[in-house]
């Protein structure tokens, strides 16, 4: 293979510059596996299907929405179910009409007046729901920490907060880890992948501080990719961050990201995810 892992460009930030339909052709002619973007809905997935399939690319995830102005998705917002089932219910039936492995349900920010176990218990009920609705369909439930630097009252907000979640859960959604985000909360990255008892299903990379392309900031990404590597990771990687300027003038670092990629590629990339291997028999969902 070309290399361990597929690209994907984030186009809710990438190729802004130019409208949706137009964005997943500069992708694919600027050297991208796939795109993702977390409110397609506009494209009809049947136009979507079409424009993935004459650019070579997949879609490789969205969201179940993020619902009004600040709230930042639904699913720890009590007495909101409904809506989230709604939203859950579009998501799915797009991804599956486009091939798209993963719905991201969104957990929002649910306000200073919730008690947080009454937004955890939101959240759990909601995330399990959304598990049982993809049983029989091939696409599968993404939660992602979101940290507080970037969406203050976010409920889902730090990577440890997953091993306290998890498993009050009967079945376990996979995750999204996010470079940014991760070192916004000062978390090390690469040392949850080795540890995790999650299951990682997609990487989001931007660099730390500012959120900008990768090597405009401090994170190790040769880090990062040896142990998603060490762990068999073998999802895609997205690319979310805010380019310094336009976008195709700022993708200089792709070619030595892929070399750093093609060092870490052989047996160790191939087969499931990190947390596939930390939890050996463990049920999916």
């Amino acid at each position: 293979m070309s290399a361990p892992w597929p690209l994907s460009a984030h186009l809710g930030y990438l190729f802004t510059e130019v409208p949706l339909e137009r964005r997943l052709a500069a992708a694919a002619a600027a050297g991208f596996d796939a795109v993702e973007h977390p409110a397609p809905f506009e494209v009809p997935a049947s136009r979507m299907a079409t424009l993935l399939r004459e650019a070579g690319l997949f879609l490789a995830q969205v969201t179940t929405g993020r619902g009004p102005e600040g709230e930042k998705g639904l699913a720890s917002l009590p007495g909101r179910e409904r809506e989230v089932r709604d939203a859950l219910a579009r998501a799915l039936d797009y991804a599956e009409a486009v091939a798209c492995p993963y719905v991201h349900l969104m957990a929002g920010c649910p306000g200073a007046d919730v008690p947080h176990q009454q937004a955890a218990d939101t959240w759990l009920a909601n995330v399990a729901a959304a598990i049982h609705a993809c049983r029989d369909r091939p696409v599968e439930v993404l939660v992602e920490p979101i940290s507080h630097a970037t969406v203050p009252g976010y409920f889902l907000d730090r990577l440890t907060r997953l091993d306290e979640l998890l498993p009050q859960l009967p079945k376990a959604p996979h995750v999204l880890l996010d470079t940014h985000h991760a070192s916004a909360n000062a978390e090390d990255a690469p040392a949850a992948i080795a540890r995790a008892s999650w299951r990682l299903g997609h990487v989001h990379v931007a660099d730390h501080p500012g959120r900008h392309e990768p090597g405009t900031g401090t994170i190790d990404f040769e880090a990062l990719l040896g142990a998603l590597a060490r762990t068999g990771y073998d999802g895609a990687i997205g690319f979310e961050y805010l380019p310094t300027a336009e976008t195709e003038g700022g993708l200089d670092w792709l070619p030595a990201w892929r070399a750093m990629m093609a060092r870490h590629a052989g047996p160790t990339c191939e087969g499931g995810t990190g947390a596939d291997a930390a939890e050996p028999g463990k049920e999916e969902p």
